[in-house]
């Protein structure tokens, strides 16, 4: 064969490869290369920075060799990029409407002395989160593995605000508004739903993370948490929660946010399935925080693997690891279970016998069964949503 007719078959070959793979839709391991930034935003240590308007960082793999996430630490997603510069905590309201007894401007002051106080430690994900690995690319941030975080949180049950108005027979639904704007007027505001009869005690309007202020990039003054549910729903600076008896039409709720409504949520990127639901509860997932893929440790060495592992709130009955790149897999121990919602962390210990490259794996089960899939067995969709494949890393033994 001749060299050009070498290189006329090579290009039709990597032509039909990549066609065949962008149409089958597949998954791979999540970006994992990108640096934190030189620069660090007001309360954060350097992250990894997708954009600086509105504010998109994301923390590194290190972080989560700790089951709580630092606030300095902690991944940071806003939708809009015009965000209040400065808020007046004196002035600053909660405004709760619509299909009430009676409607309400609750203060910081009064939320923090009028109402039971209460906490919960939960994790916060990006429904994106690990978006990087849908190959072709899925719509929207390309998320490594770092796009979480768990923090205790302390605030005021949802209930107890809404019971205190006075909620109208008729009413289903409850919508959230916070303070972040659109610069372009016909972009929609950024408004979540949800049902009201989805609405537990673990639903709290909170207004501290970690023992501390909330963070004025993670929310400050107030934001909601919705355990167990992916943080789309997690509104910023909240500012307004309107009561109401018919679901209204949103961006952020029916054309965002969604997966395929079938059994696998999933579809090929040549036939996207036409129902979609939006996404709701997490799924079982577990995360490496050390080693790293830059780690070189000494032939037999003490190695200790940590990392998190969680699910929507059923919890984590054990993550297995393996440092054969699959082939076996081992019992890790697990940090106590400090709540349901909460990383769970695990620790593996080993000593490296041969030299060169070994891989390193977790699995997480939790208490229903459900277990990470490889991540080449990882369905895709289009938003890139839900990702949970098994987490790798590679190191080099010296």
């Amino acid at each position: 064969m001749q060299r050009r007719d070498f290189l006329k078959a090579s290009v039709a070959a990597s032509a039909v490869a990549l066609s065949t793979s962008a149409f089958a839709g597949i998954t791979t391991q999540p970006i994992d290369s990108r640096k934190p930034s030189k620069i660090a935003f007001p309360e954060k240590k350097p992250l990894i920075t997708y954009s600086d308007r509105p504010p998109l960082l994301e923390s590194p793999r290190e972080t989560f060799s700790r089951s709580i996430t630092p606030n300095d630490e902690f991944f940071v997603r806003w939708h809009m990029p015009d965000i209040p510069t400065y808020i007046d905590t004196e002035a600053y309201r909660i405004s709760i409407n619509g299909l009430v007894e009676k409607e309400l401007s609750i203060s910081l002051k009064e939320l923090k002395n009028d109402f039971e106080q209460v906490e919960v430690t939960s994790v916060l994900q990006c429904g994106g989160n690990s978006r990087s690995a849908f190959k072709p690319i899925a719509g929207g941030i390309q998320w490594g593995s770092g796009a979480m975080g768990c923090a205790k949180w302390k605030g005021v049950r949802l209930s107890d605000i809404l019971n205190r108005a006075g909620i109208k027979k008729d009413a289903q639904w409850i919508g959230f508004n916070g303070s972040e704007k659109a610069i372009y007027y016909e972009t929609p505001n950024f408004v979540r739903e949800m049902k009201l009869d989805e609405l537990d005690d673990h639903v709290i309007v909170a207004y501290e993370m970690n023992g501390e202020d909330l963070p004025y990039l993670n929310g400050f003054p107030v934001r909601l948490i919705i355990p167990g549910h992916y943080s789309d729903s997690w509104v910023k600076m909240l500012s307004n929660i309107t009561v109401t008896k018919e679901y209204q039409s949103l961006f952020f709720m029916d054309i965002a946010y969604r997966v395929p409504d079938n059994a696998t949520e999933s579809e090929t990127p040549e036939k996207r399935f036409k129902t979609t639901k939006p996404i709701a509860i997490m799924n079982v997932k577990s995360v490496i925080g050390y080693p790293t893929n830059e780690t070189v440790v000494y032939h037999n060495s003490h190695v200790v693997v940590r990392g998190v592992a969680w699910d929507d709130g059923h919890g984590i009955k054990e993550v297995l690891v393996s440092i054969d790149g699959g082939k076996t897999w081992n019992t890790s121990i697990l940090e106590k279970d400090v709540d349901r919602y909460a990383f769970r962390g695990f620790r593996f210990s080993f000593k490296p016998t041969t030299y060169g490259k070994v891989t390193i794996m977790a699995k997480a089960i939790n208490r229903l069964g459900e277990e990470q899939p490889l991540a080449e067995n990882v369905l895709w969709n289009h938003g890139g949503y839900k990702y949970n494949g098994i987490d790798t890393v590679t190191i080099e033994v010296v």
